[in-house]
C-alpha cells in the first residue's frame, strides 16, 4: 500500500525501508575491520596503509554526488527514484565480495576494494534521500536514526561474524597468500545479506509517484541541465549551516580513517605485544578486532533509540557534539589497554559517537535544504565525508612514486607523511591523534549556526 507523505508511517514501516541499510552496512562492517588486515596478510607496507586506501575517498567523492544528483533527475516506472541505484549497487557489493577472498596479491586486493567502494557508494547514498523523500517532517529523527539501529546491526554481524569463524577449527587455515579461511565465510555471508536486504526494502516499500507537474520538471531536468551542472549550482548555493557541518566533518572523518586503519595494529601491540610480522599472534588479534568493532556496533544498534529521544529533547547539535565527545574520550584510552576483555569499555563511547555520526548530522541537514533537491545534497553531504578521507590518504601515511621513461628519472615524490614523521610510526599515536581530532569536532558542532530546537518543534514554539 502506497504511503502518504502526509500521513505518520508506522514503526514496522520505517524499519521496512530501512532494511536495506542493514546488508550495506554489513558489506561496509567487512570493509572496515577486514580489508586493511587482509592487506596486512599479503605483506603491505604499515606506513602505505592510507594510499592503499585510496579507493573509499575518490569513489565516495565522484559516485555519491553523482548518483544523489542523478536519482533527483530519475523515474523508473515500478521501481521509482532512488530503489533503482539500491539494487545496482547491492549486485555489485555481493560480486565484489565473494570474489575477495580469493585475491592472491596486494595489487587484486586493492582493484577489489575499489570496485567494492563504488558499488557501496552507489547503493548507500540515495538512502539518505530516501528517508527524507519518503518519511513526514515529524517522524525524519526516527527516519534517520533507525539508519543508525541498522547500522550498528549490520556491523556488528560483520564483525563478530570474523571472530565466530576463527573459532572453528578449518577456517584458522590459511590460504597460500595467507588470508584466513575465516575471511571466506564472513564475506560470502556478506554477498547473501547485501543483495537480499536491498530486496526486502525495494519489494514493501513503494516511492511516491511524482504528479504530472513533477514529472514534466524531472523531463525538463534531462533536457536543460546535466547531473554535473546540477552539483554545481548546489555548491555555489549551499546554505551556511552546511559549510560549518563540512568543517565538523573534515576533523570527524580524518579521525575515523585512522581508526580504520590502525585499529588492529594498536592492539596487536599493546595486547599480544607484537607485530603483524607474527602472522599468528596478528591473526588472533585481527579476530579480537573484530569482535571490538562488533561489540561498538551492538552499542550502536542500542544508542540509536536512546538518540531518537534526545533528538527530541535537545538540538541535533548538542547531541551530536555529545556523541562525538565520548567517541574522542574513547580512541585516546584504547593505546593504554593491554587487558583484551578491558578493550571493550571504550567501545561504548564510540559506538554512541557512531550511532550519532550515522543519522543526526542528517536532521541538521534536511532542515537546511530544499525538498526538491535533497539527492543532490545528500551526495554533497557524502562528499564532505570523503574530502577528509581523501586529505588523509594523502597526508597521514607514506606517499611515495617515481616515475621513469627508458631509465631516465622524469619526476620523483616520496613524501612520509604525519604517521611517520611525527608520531614514531607507532599505531598507538595514530589512536591517540584521532582522539583528539574528534574532540576538536565536537567543538565545532557546537558551533553551528542551525536552530537551537529539537527535531520536529518548530521556532514559534
Amino acid at each position: 500500500m502506497k504511503v502518504s507523505p502526509q500521513v505518520a508511517m508506522t514503526l514496522r514501516q520505517i524499519m521496512l525501508m530501512n532494511f536495506g541499510f542493514f546488508g550495506i552496512q554489513y558489506s561496509f562492517g567487512l570493509q572496515q575491520t577486514a580489508i586493511n588486515p587482509i592487506f596486512n596478510f599479503l605483506n603491505a607496507d604499515q606506513g602505505q596503509m592510507p594510499i592503499l586506501n585510496l579507493a573509499g575517498p575518490v569513489t565516495g567523492l565522484l559516485v555519491q554526488p553523482m548518483i544523489g544528483a542523478l536519482s533527483d533527475r530519475t523515474w523508473v516506472p515500478g521501481l521509482g527514484r532512488r530503489r533503482p541505484y539500491f539494487l545496482i549497487g547491492a549486485i555489485g557489493c555481493s560480486l565484489c565480495l565473494f570474489l575477495f577472498p580469493h585475491v592472491t596479491a596486494l595489487w587484486m586486493a586493492v582493484l577489489l576494494l575499489w570496485l567494492l567502494d563504488i558499488s557501496n557508494n552507489t547503493a548507500m547514498e540515495p538512502f539518505r534521500a530516501f528517508i527524507a523523500d519518503t518519511v513526514p517532517e515529524h517522524q525524519q529523527s526516527t527516519g534517520f536514526l533507525m539508519q543508525s539501529v541498522f547500522t550498528g546491526l549490520g556491523i556488528t554481524l560483520a564483525n563478530v561474524s570474523l571472530y565466530i569463524f576463527n573459532q572453528i577449527g578449518w577456517f584458522q587455515q590459511t590460504t597460500e597468500s595467507g588470508i584466513p579461511y575465516l575471511v571466506f565465510g564472513s564475506f560470502y555471508i556478506g554477498a547473501v545479506c547485501s543483495i537480499g536486504s536491498v530486496l526486502v526494502t525495494v519489494l514493501s516499500t513503494p516511492e511516491h509517484e511524482p504528479s504530472p507537474e513533477e514529472m514534466a520538471e524531472i523531463k525538463a531536468k534531462h533536457a536543460k541541465s546535466n547531473a554535473l551542472y546540477d552539483i554545481y549550482i548546489a555548491i555555489k548555493e549551499m546554505p551556511g549551516t552546511l559549510w560549518q557541518l563540512a568543517l565538523v566533518y573534515l576533523f570527524q572523518w580524518y579521525a575515523l580513517f585512522i581508526y580504520w586503519q590502525y585499529i588492529s595494529l594498536s592492539i596487536v601491540q599493546s595486547v599480544w605485544k607484537s607485530t603483524p610480522a607474527d602472522k599468528e599472534a596478528y591473526g588472533q588479534a585481527f579476530a579480537w578486532t573484530g569482535l571490538v568493532n562488533g561489540f561498538y556496533n551492538v552499542v550502536t544498534f542500542i544508542s540509536a533509540f536512546g538518540l531518537m529521544w534526545m533528538a527530541r529533547k535537545y538540538a541535533p547539535k548538542y547531541v551530536h557534539a555529545f556523541a562525538v565527545t565520548l567517541a574522542g574520550l574513547a580512541l585516546l584510552s584504547i593505546p593504554h589497554i593491554t587487558d583484551k576483555y578491558l578493550m571493550f569499555a571504550p567501545m561504548i563511547g564510540f559506538g554512541i559517537g557512531w550511532a550519532s555520526m550515522m543519522g543526526v548530522p542528517f536532521m541538521i541537514v534536511v532542515h537546511a535544504i530544499p525538498k526538491e533537491r535533497y539527492g543532490v545534497y545528500m551526495g554533497i553531504v557524502n562528499m564532505m565525508i570523503v574530502i577528509p578521507m581523501f586529505i588523509e590518504t594523502l597526508t597521514f601515511g607514506r606517499v611515495k612514486f617515481e616515475f621513469w621513461v627508458f631509465k631516465t628519472w622524469l619526476v620523483k615524490f616520496d613524501f612520509k607523511g604525519i604517521y611517520n614523521l611525527f608520531l614514531g610510526s607507532n599505531p598507538a599515536n595514530a589512536l591517540t591523534f584521532a582522539g583528539v581530532l574528534l574532540l576538536i569536532a565536537a567543538a565545532f558542532t557546537v558551533m553551528i549556526k542551525t536552530s537551537n530546537k529539537p527535531v520536529g518543534v518548530s521556532e514559534n514554539a
